[in-house]
């Protein structure tokens, strides 16, 4: 009995600690639908299956023959048949009892196909073959398959039930002579194997359907989904026979219970066999062979164009057109070029994947603390923002035991971040932090420090009670410390709580340690990724969650996806392989799902935040046309907020999601063409090229930034890739998208298709650079002294009919555990720079000295001699030319902020200068200061623009 109880309460306390999760984040509904769905589906489907199998056997059972009537063979079986007598009753039961658990287990795994089913909304599309509204693919077809399969699992299981019964009983003979089986067998075996046939019409009907959501390999790709014209001229035929012929079957073994006797319903059985495998099999191949290779591009062209239109809609990329971009590049003055450069992009220098551990050395400032091994991009204050969490790391602990683990060390502290277009000069290459320190102080002001919920958080905490944790060491090793006060967490203050918590996480100290109280929390489920998947278990989460500051708190943002398998036609993508690129491959903190599931329909459809104080959770709707997301609303009502709700703070940190871009940009490479001849031809495939930076042949990844395309008329926050043609390293492509959630374009995909043949792609400009002689030298100085070269991200920005490369390197002494950044790359067609900092790479590449670009000065005559000035000219200009030299120096450093703060200035100097002179008299003079002033200046209002424009992304 205390076995039983205590197996009873270990049931318990995991249904028990569940629902006080839930309640914890204030998403019980969400919890108690899925429960009460579960043991819905568990109990009809169980008692179904269980009242199918025990009703055969017990008419199996009553059914049986006289003793009298039984065959010797039969007589033989009577000791097995006194032997069961006694118990036949508990026998039955018990059978029926692990058919019905087994069934109704199973059906419980089928909540989600249930919960669409009854919820599903129409997608207001229909597709070409059927013109059934896509929504009876998507959530109506997977329900009736599972009807259809619990049907055949419940015929199957009751004729082999009854068929039993009826040999332990005498209804059915083997060995003896005479009749094998009693009129009354017959009739109960024919019905059964007729409700089988029948079943089986019903799939041959399903079936149907089913061809167009059907995969399989053609052509260029794999996972090609839909009819082709074999599925439509034989296939789909062929089906509609069977189906006609196993009804005809079904009938005919039904007409035994009046002609008693299996002869037609096994010829007609046979048939239908014999004409599966000639028409089911043998025709569509032979219509294959002899009707569609002889022609096939013609034969096949309507159901490709199907398949185009259907996978450019279902993923989203319907509305893009590749525009033709030279890419060679046009020829300019040297000057005007190098001024475009300026404005074409904001050129993030510090790379999110390279500097991790130079955040790590220098702001880590405890051995508790951890940074992740990918750091994010944010925008703060228009510039593009390279950002980091101090979470807590406790391996770095240096006593590790029960109460430091779960009671003391609870929490990481503090934002780092860093500009991520510039370096800090006094450090020779390390990040210019603009938020740093313990506590952390900076441009991102008040804010709850404490990080109780992250990325690297995979232990639980106890919190709030009479344990004070340590909230962080001061300088001189004094340590602060603190107690939750945060509205997250599932109080232990009840026993019951306590004992539950102490079985379900195996931990028996939890139900007596004097260290848990009034007031104690226990925190778990601390990833924004496991919080976000357990409240809406119904979406895909994006494999990046990153952190913003917004409104004083720290909230991850969470991009979350609606999927669906079933849109007709749509070819289907492995959303695992799909995803993985070289900054997320091995990184299990980046990866978009676990499994390797399979969808042909994406939308990101919420947006998501989980505080990194107190874990609270919140959905937001981010397509509110989208119709999986209003069938699972309508199942979860009030789970997911209006889009309206979305503070503006946040939604200024909301950015296009890196996944759903590869999932469209693996698309992209195929069905960029919307020709069936050119597709089938596969003519004009793309591949997304290899990081050049990498040695794996991992897939380049997406990289945010801020870049003008040839189309806008200033730069936008975006995130781009490139395409290569398969199997070759030229540049075929450029993607880009509007990633700002801000922008009234966002989710416009632009794509440029380069029309010039030899256009150098990411691989080849890594090449080319690496083989410069300053380039060369440059590694070749670095490993004589020891130090790893490491390459940051190769941006690529369209500029002038071209595309202009640029790439951060940083080196990594042997004694020195963090990279700093040495020089920078710039590429732009046949031209290479190669210096200290972007400016100067820029001026090698485009052949401009950067000493003699246009400086204010003092007006000339016509033979050169300076004229007189009055003091207050002379006063103006020379203000002028300290304006103008700062913002030469913070251009230097990437400082855009601090340029465009000069270029103010400068033209301020500009405006007293002129109007003094024309106070003066002198009024030519004034205009010629003006105007050399103002070619000085002219660059600096676009770079001022450029600063303010937004920011790069990692």
């Amino acid at each position: 009995m205390l076995a039983v109880l205590a197996m009873a309460f270990v049931m318990f306390s995991g249904f028990w600690t569940d629902l006080l999760w839930y309640r914890s984040v204030s998403f019980s509904s969400v919890f108690t639908t899925t429960l009460w769905t579960k043991i819905g589906l568990f109990f009809v489907f169980g008692l179904l299956m269980a009242v199918a199998v025990g009703v055969n056997v017990w008419l199996a059972h009553r059914l049986r023959p006289p003793l009298s009537a039984m065959s010797m063979e039969q007589q033989n079986l009577d000791r097995y048949r006194m032997g069961i007598a006694p118990y036949k009753k508990w026998i039955l039961l018990a059978i029926t009892a692990l058919v019905g658990l087994i069934a109704g287990a199973s059906a419980a795994s089928q909540w989600r196909t249930w919960l669409m089913w009854v919820n599903g909304v129409p997608f207001g599309q229909k597709d070409p073959q059927f013109h059934m509204d896509v929504s009876f693919y998507a959530f109506e077809l997977p329900w009736y398959r599972f009807l259809l399969g619990f049907g055949f699992a419940a015929a199957v299981l009751s004729v082999l039930a009854a068929a039993l019964t009826h040999y332990l009983y005498g209804g059915l003979r083997i060995t003896s002579p005479g009749a094998r089986a009693t009129a009354a067998a017959t009739g109960h075996l024919s019905v059964l194997l007729g409700v089988f046939v029948a079943l089986k019409a019903v799939a041959y009907w399903l079936d149907r359907y089913g061809l167009a959501v059907k995969s399989s390999d053609f052509k260029a790709t794999s996972n090609w989904t839909g009819l082709r014209y074999v599925d439509a001229n034989a296939y789909l035929p062929a089906k509609t026979i069977l189906f006609c012929i196993a009804v005809i079957c079904a009938l005919l073994f039904f007409a035994t219970l009046w002609r008693r006797t299996w002869q037609l319903p096994v010829i007609g059985f046979g048939l239908m066999v014999l004409s599966a495998i000639l028409i089911g099999g043998l025709y569509p191949a032979i219509v294959q062979k002899f009707q569609v290779q002889p022609n096939e591009q013609a034969k096949e062209a309507p159901y490709i164009q199907k398949n185009i239109d259907a996978t450019r809609k279902a993923y989203g990329i319907d509305g893009v057109t590749p525009v033709d971009y030279s890419g060679k590049g046009a020829v300019k003055d040297a000057e005007k070029q190098r001024t475009d450069a300026d404005t074409a992009a904001s050129y993030r220098l510090n790379d999110p994947n390279v500097v991790s551990p130079t955040f790590q050395q220098l702001e880590q400032e405890r051995t508790y603390y951890q940074f992740p091994r990918t750091l994010d991009v944010d925008r703060y204050k228009g510039q593009d923002t390279v950002i980091g969490l101090r979470e807590l790391n406790l391996a770095g602990v240096d006593k590790r035991n029960w109460i430091n683990d779960h009671f003391t060390y609870t929490h990481g502290y503090g934002v780092v971040a860093a500009k991520g277009t510039a370096t800090d000069p006094d450090s020779k290459g390390a990040p210019q932090f603009t938020e740093s320190g313990l506590p952390a102080g900076g441009d991102l002001g008040t804010y709850e420090q404490r990080v109780y919920y992250g990325e690297k958080t995979h232990q639980y905490s106890i919190v709030g009670g009479p344990q004070k944790e340590l909230d962080y060491e001061q300088d001189g090793g004094s340590q602060k410390t603190t107690s939750y006060r945060g509205k997250g967490g599932v109080d232990l203050s009840s026993p019951l709580n306590r004992a539950a918590y102490a079985v379900s996480f195996n931990e028996p100290q939890i139900l007596y340690s004097g260290a848990i109280g009034k007031g104690s929390k226990i925190l778990y489920n601390r990833t924004p990724k496991e919080r976000v998947e357990a409240v809406a278990p119904w979406l895909t989460i994006d494999g990046d969650a990153y952190p913003s500051v917004v409104n004083g708190r720290i909230q991850w943002v969470v991009d979350a996806y609606t999927t669906s398998n079933g849109y007709p036609y749509a070819s289907r993508t492995t959303l695992g392989d799909t995803t993985a690129d070289s900054l997320n491959e091995g990184d299990n903190q980046r990866a978009v799902v676990a499994q390797q599931n399979q969808v042909n329909y994406i939308r990101n459809s919420v947006k998501a935040t989980v505080d990194a104080y107190d874990g609270t959770v919140k959905l937001y709707t981010w397509d509110d046309k989208d119709p999986v997301l209003k069938t699972w609303k309508k199942a979860f009502p009030g789970t997911v907020l209006p889009e309206k709700d979305i503070p503006q703070d946040l939604k200024e940190h909301l950015r296009y999601p890196q996944d759903m871009f590869k999932v469209q940009r693996q698309l992209l490479s195929l069905y960029h063409v919307t020709a069936p001849q050119q597709f089938y031809n596969a003519s004009d495939a793309w591949q997304v090229p290899n990081d050049p930076t990498k040695k794996d042949n991992s897939a380049v990844p997406p990289y945010y930034l801020s870049l003008q395309m040839p189309d806008q008329s200033g730069r936008q926050f975006s995130l781009t890739s490139t395409f290569t043609p398969s199997g070759r390293p030229n540049l075929r492509a450029f993607m880009a998208v509007d990633a700002d959630a801000t922008s009234k374009d966002y989710g416009r995909i632009r794509l440029l298709r380069v029309t010039e043949d030899k256009v150098d792609g990411p691989e080849q400009v890594q090449n080319k650079l690496n083989s410069i002689t300053p380039v060369a030298d440059f590694i070749r100085d670095m490993k004589g002294a020891d130090s790893t070269v490491l390459y940051g991200n190769l941006l690529t920005v369209p500029l002038d009919k071209g595309f202009l490369y640029v790439e951060p390197i940083y080196a990594q002494g042997r004694n020195s555990e963090y990279p700093l950044l040495r020089k920078v790359a710039v590429s732009y067609g046949d031209k290479t720079g190669f210096a200290d900092n972007l400016s100067d790479a820029l001026n090698q590449a485009f052949g401009v000295d950067g000493a003699q670009s246009a400086r204010p000065g003092p007006p000339q005559k016509p033979g050169g001699e300076t004229p007189p000035q009055n003091p207050t000219v002379k006063d103006a200009l020379g203000d002028a030319q300290k304006a103008f030299d700062d913002g030469q120096t913070a251009l230097k450093e990437g400082d855009w902020e601090a340029y465009g703060k000069a270029q103010d200035r400068l033209q301020d100097a500009l405006r007293r200068a002129e109007d003094a002179q024309a106070a003066a008299g002198d009024k030519k003079g004034a205009d010629a200061g003006a105007d050399a002033g103002k070619d000085g200046s002219g660059a600096g209002k676009g770079d001022t623009s450029a600063g303010k424009g937004g920011a790069g992304g990692g």
